[in-house]
C-alpha cells in the first residue's frame, strides 16, 4: 500500500492532469512536479490561461470550431473558399488539416462518430447542421475527412446518404500509403485501401 507525501491539493492537481489525453498518473506527477517546483514561470502562467479561456472560449455556432469569437476565425475568413466544406469528426482534426496547410475551405465538426454500440446516433451529431449548409447554392463540393475506422466510414455513408439529392459534390480523403511510407511497414488494411484507391501516373 502506498503512502501519501503530498497534501490534497496536490493530489487534486495530479487527479485532474492524469484526465487529460495522453498523461497518465506518472506523467501527471512529473507535470504537477514541474508546475509546483516552477510556480512563478508556469503554474501561474498556466492559471491565468486557465481562467481566459474558461471565460472567453466559445464553441462557433456555424461550424463548431472553438475560439474566441462566434462566428470562429475560420469562418468569418473572406480568402476561404465557401464553395466547399471540409467535414471533420473532433476539432483536433479541424486544427491538424490547417496545420498541414492543405487547403483554403470552410469546415464543419460533427462531434463525433456514429457508434451504436455507444449510443451515438445521428441526432447526437450535428450532423442536421451540415446538411442545412450543405443547401446553401454556394456550397460545391463537401469533403469527408473522416477516420478510416469502422465507425468513420458508417459515418461517411450515412452523410453522404443524407446529402444525396443535393447539388453537391461528395468527397472523401484518399487512403493508402503516406508520403515517405515504406511498403514493407505498412498494415495489410492500409495496402489495400491503396491498391484500390490507385491513380493514373
Amino acid at each position: 500500500m502506498s503512502r501519501r507525501v503530498t497534501g490534497p491539493e496536490i493530489e487534486r492537481l495530479i487527479q485532474l492532469l492524469a484526465r487529460l489525453p495522453g498523461l497518465g498518473p506518472r506523467s501527471a506527477r512529473r507535470a504537477a512536479l514541474q508546475l509546483v517546483k516552477k510556480k512563478d514561470q508556469l503554474l501561474e502562467p498556466l492559471a491565468e490561461a486557465l481562467v481566459r479561456v474558461r471565460d472567453t472560449v466559445k464553441v462557433c455556432s456555424v461550424c463548431g470550431n472553438v475560439d474566441t469569437a462566434d462566428p470562429c476565425i475560420v469562418c468569418t475568413d473572406p480568402r476561404r473558399d465557401a464553395s466547399v466544406i471540409v467535414v471533420v469528426e473532433d476539432v483536433s482534426d479541424l486544427w491538424a488539416l490547417e496545420r498541414a496547410g492543405a487547403i483554403d475551405a470552410r469546415y464543419h465538426v460533427l462531434g463525433g462518430v456514429l457508434s451504436p454500440l455507444n449510443g451515438i446516433g445521428p441526432d447526437d451529431l450535428t450532423i442536421a447542421g451540415l446538411i442545412e449548409r450543405a443547401r446553401d447554392p454556394a456550397v460545391r463540393e463537401v469533403i469527408l475527412a473522416v477516420n478510416a475506422t469502422v465507425d468513420g466510414q458508417t459515418t461517411a455513408h450515412y452523410v453522404t446518404d443524407r446529402l444525396q439529392g443535393l447539388d453537391v459534390r461528395v468527397s472523401r480523403l484518399a487512403h493508402g500509403v503516406p508520403v515517405g511510407g515504406e511498403l514493407d511497414y505498412l498494415d495489410e488494411g492500409t495496402l489495400a485501401a491503396a491498391i484500390r484507391s490507385r491513380t493514373p501516373f
